[in-house]
């Protein structure tokens, strides 16, 4: 009987290590398995926000001790700019980032974050963007996990002519598109529609008198070349916020560490990001300056007189967001007080 008993005993004990040891197998193998993921982004390979963005992707890389591997397709080579968010829903996308403001209408709460509302740098609009986004929720984002935000430093307008009040802009036909058109509008000239390819061309030409832009799109699409004046309307200073955003089925399936990895990097790459754009910016006005353009600052009531133009707009926002039972009134009320 206790020869049985010890022989009992004997299996369990050997059977209960080698369970243990398969469970530390199952465990190890677990914590070292990769996961692979494409990323699309529309800035091509040179632009230093692809640039930034591939950093995000080496640092996720190198503190998931290459469980995460992102590969970036840049320029639009996995999916198109406007389709981008679409396309990660469906998962054409792993990653993507892009621009709200290319599916206008897609993300009606989220189109206040672009309204002219005194943004002073990138690093600022980018902070508020990913605040306002923690702190509403927006259901219009829930088909996706969101990463991160970023968004460009204040627009300014670049013009062939000087500019010292908004009479002066009456007879301006300026480069406008989606909402800075409504900008240009309210500021009583005339907006033209094209990309960015062709506005070098246009001002070349005179087709337009000035442009609407960040002030580093004169140095990376080379328009500083063919404007006289840089008027600074940082008081009225809107931005163009993008997404960086990631498909759902694709971030539930990583384990809670590695998503933790990812958004403790992604916290990281919110100031990173903002401050790349900065940086472009200080590259634009370097480039202009070595040209030898003029810069014109707006007297203090001519200043307010552009501030004051701006109400129609915020107006609207409020207006049409009511109308679909979003917050846009706190919504936009809780930007101008973070500006502050």
């Amino acid at each position: 009987m206790k020869k049985a008993l010890m022989l009992v005993l004997t299996i369990l004990v050997l059977f209960t290590g080698c369970s243990k040891k398969d469970d530390a197998a199952d465990s190890t193998e677990a914590r070292k398995k990769t996961y692979e993921f494409n990323y699309a982004v529309f800035f091509p390979a040179t632009h230093l926000q692809a640039q930034t963005a591939e950093a995000w992707a080496k640092e996720v890389e190198a503190r998931t001790d290459g469980q995460i591997k992102i590969t970036l397709f840049h320029g639009g080579t996995l999916t198109k700019a406007p389709q981008t968010y679409e396309a990660v829903i469906s998962g054409v996308a792993d990653i993507g980032m892009s621009v709200f403001a290319y599916t206008r209408g897609r993300f009606p709460l989220l189109e206040g974050l672009d309204l002219p509302l005194g943004y002073p740098d990138g690093v600022t609009a980018t902070r508020v963007a990913n605040e306002m986004v923690a702190k509403y929720q927006p259901e219009e984002l829930s088909d996706v996990h969101v990463l991160y935000l970023h968004a460009h430093g204040p627009g300014i307008l670049a013009s062939k002519k000087g500019v010292a009040s908004t009479e002066d802009l009456s007879s301006m036909k300026i480069r406008a598109t989606g909402l800075s058109a409504k900008i240009v509008t309210a500021l009583g000239g005339t907006p033209i529609s094209m990309s960015q390819g062709e506005t070098y061309e246009a001002l070349q030409k005179g087709v337009v008198d000035a442009t609407f832009c960040p002030i580093e799109t004169l140095k990376g699409w080379k328009q500083g070349e063919v404007i006289d004046y840089v008027i600074d309307t940082k008081a009225i200073g809107y931005t163009t916020t993008m997404f960086v955003v990631m498909n759902n089925d694709k971030w539930n399936a990583l384990p809670a560490d590695l998503q933790e990895t990812m958004t403790e990097v992604s916290n990281e790459w919110i100031k990173i990001q903002g401050e790349a754009w900065d940086q472009s910016d200080a590259e634009g006005e370097a480039f202009v300056t070595e040209l030898g353009k003029s810069f014109i600052t707006l007297p203090e009531s001519e200043e307010q007189a552009f501030i004051n133009a701006m109400d129609p707009i915020y107006e609207e926002y409020i207006s049409a967001t009511g109308e679909k039972g979003l917050p846009g009134e706190n919504f936009l009320a809780d930007i101008k007080a973070l500006l502050k």
